[in-house]
């Protein structure tokens, strides 16, 4: 073989990988430069709810790990699924973040025509904190704990009320499984937010509800309200005299809100694999790690796979409970 052929077949059996790296490079390129400018983290919801304190616990701490600045956009409406929406749309470059809640997972069952497609649509991230709600109910109401609640409820079938912050909402969502898993009936009431479902419990327009426990807490301390159990699979620390609902008399109920950070399903891998690095780095640091705690939140630092597997596990499972209880957005 002359010294030409050989060095052509080598040339030859070069280019495939020569393609591979430069095919990889933008990726690895863009993940080594970045960022270049503020990153955008969209929440889909108003300023003051549970989504909105978990992005603002985190957004300074993670800029800095990055080595750049975040700063957080509330885009509400549609249940969130306004703002998600404007993150599956948006360049898969790493400016455009989005921090959802548990509905990332029950939207799709609650919404016929969904904008986007969670799961084709999304590259997680990895997942944020997790946080519980919790039962409270009027003062007045003759139930001093859940076993006399339920007792009060078989009783007197259909008469009892609870407030949601609005159809498809957490509040919503974890009374209608306190729902399914008891048995029981009660009378949605949906309001336009948290604040005033909470406000009427209060008052006793409506005679429970089911809060995040952070903003429920100041009223269980000071008597307005009667907490009857957390929602979680453990005692909170911000009211740990409560029990949780399964250890209260209903075995077998548990609920939890947690957030999930995301991009565009094109964005590199490298470019993904950074933004994990970096928001465990945060989660693990102990100054996050203690603001969580005190505004009832529990940092949950992993992979973008485990991320992935948890939507993947709990959309049917929700979608089976809203087709099983008749729930529906409106």
């Amino acid at each position: 073989m002359t010294a030409y052929r050989r060095q052509r077949r080598w040339l030859i059996a070069l280019l495939p990988a020569a393609g591979l790296a430069a095919l990889a490079a933008p990726g690895l390129a863009g993940a080594q430069g970045y960022p270049e400018r503020p990153i955008k983290l969209v929440v889909p919801y108003a300023p003051g709810g549970s989504a909105d304190i978990a992005a603002r616990l985190i957004a300074d701490e993670w800029g800095k790990a990055l080595g750049g600045s975040l700063f957080i956009e509330n885009k509400g409406g549609a249940g969130g699924n306004l703002g998600v929406d404007q993150v599956a749309k948006a360049p898969a470059d790493g400016y455009t973040l989005g921090l959802q809640t548990v509905s990332l997972a029950i939207n799709p069952a609650l919404t016929p025509r969904m904008p986007y497609d969670t799961l084709k649509d999304l590259a997680p991230i990895g997942m944020v904190a997790s946080s519980q709600h919790v039962l409270v109910v009027n003062s007045k109401l003759p139930a001093q704990n859940l076993k006399e609640l339920l007792a009060l409820l078989k009783a007197q079938p259909g008469k009892h009320t609870y407030g949601s912050a609005g159809a498809g909402s957490t509040f919503h969502m974890s009374a209608e499984l306190f729902k399914a898993v008891s048995g029981l009936p009660i009378v949605h009431i949906p309001y336009r937010g948290g604040g005033p479902a909470l406000t009427d419990t209060i008052a006793g327009s409506v005679d429970m509800s089911f809060p995040v426990l952070s903003a429920a807490k100041g009223h269980v301390e000071a008597g307005k309200l009667r907490a009857l159990g957390v929602t979680g699979t453990k005692r909170s620390a911000l009211l740990p005299q409560v029990p949780t609902i399964a250890e209260a008399g209903l075995p077998g109920y548990a609920f939890e809100t947690w957030f999930m950070v995301f991009a565009p399903a094109a964005t590199p891998k490298p470019l993904i694999d950074k933004l994990n690095a970096s928001l465990n780095q945060v989660l693990a640091g102990a100054a996050v790690r203690e603001r969580m705690q005190r505004e009832g939140f529990d940092p949950l630092p992993g992979t973008p796979a485990q991320a992935r597997g948890r939507l993947e596990r709990e959309m049917p499972q929700w979608a089976k409970l809203v087709k099983d209880r008749g729930i529906t957005a409106d």
